[in-house]
Parts: structure tokens; C-alpha cells; sequence
């Protein structure tokens, strides 16, 4: 399986460098994305732009990676132009799941606005007054 990964400080961009994301590479990287999480990538821009083709086990994948990064932070799909991966995308709905940007641009930018709320929300927190 070929990939790159490109980490900055609040996120990492994950590009699978494959024409398909299917049975054949779903396990794989679904072993990947766990060691990724594990190593404390917070934000996730997974970036699909080479892929031409998914199958129900690369779709899994990506339900696999959304789930790993409800607890972390985001899980952000990107690159989505190949009309049979967005096609399947919106037949199984995971459009309505998942959050798909077009770009990667656009998508490190969500994060920071994203991590922004989270800074603000958590001083919020801080400084809610006790009923005790």
C-alpha cells in the first residue's frame, strides 16, 4: 500500500497514493490509521484524491478512521472527485456522516476553526460557576 503522510502540529494529511481502496488494501489501512491514532494525531485530513475506485471494504475503512477520531478531534475526507467513489459516497449516505471538504486547503482550515471552538468551549467550561 502506497501512502504519504504529512504531519503538522494540529493535524496530519493522509494521502493513499492507490488508484483502489479496496479488500485488498482495506486491512492494511485500517492497521495504519489505528497506529496513527495511536500515536496521537489529533485531526485527520484523509485525502482520496488519487482513488478511482472503493469497494464496501474500503468504505469500511473510512468508517474505521471516522470512528478511531470521534474521541481525538476530526476526521475530515477530502479529495472526492473520481464521480464512481462520489457516487457510492452518496448512495450509502456516508455523505450525511462523514465530513467531506473538497480540498486540502479547506480542510486544514475547518480544523482550525474546529480547534479554535474546542479552546473556547473548554475555557467556557473552566470558568462555569459551581452549584456546590
Amino acid at each position: 500500500m502506497k501512502y504519504s503522510i504529512d504531519k503538522k502540529d494540529k493535524y496530519a494529511v493522509f494521502q493513499l497514493q492507490e488508484e483502489n481502496l479496496n479488500s485488498l488494501l482495506a486491512p492494511k489501512l485500517k492497521s495504519e490509521l489505528v497506529i496513527f491514532a495511536n500515536e496521537g494525531v489529533r485531526n485527520l485530513v484523509f485525502d482520496l484524491s488519487q482513488i478511482q475506485y472503493v469497494d464496501s471494504s474500503g468504505l469500511s475503512a473510512i468508517l474505521t478512521a471516522n470512528r478511531l477520531w470521534k474521541p481525538l478531534g476530526s476526521f475530515i475526507l477530502t479529495g472526492v472527485t473520481h464521480p464512481s467513489v462520489k457516487k457510492l459516497i452518496e448512495i450509502s449516505r456516508l455523505d450525511s456522516v462523514l465530513t467531506i471538504i473538497p480540498t486540502v486547503a479547506e480542510s486544514t482550515e475547518y480544523i482550525f476553526m474546529e480547534e479554535l471552538e474546542r479552546e473556547i468551549n473548554a475555557e467556557e467550561g473552566d470558568q462555569a460557576p459551581s452549584d456546590q
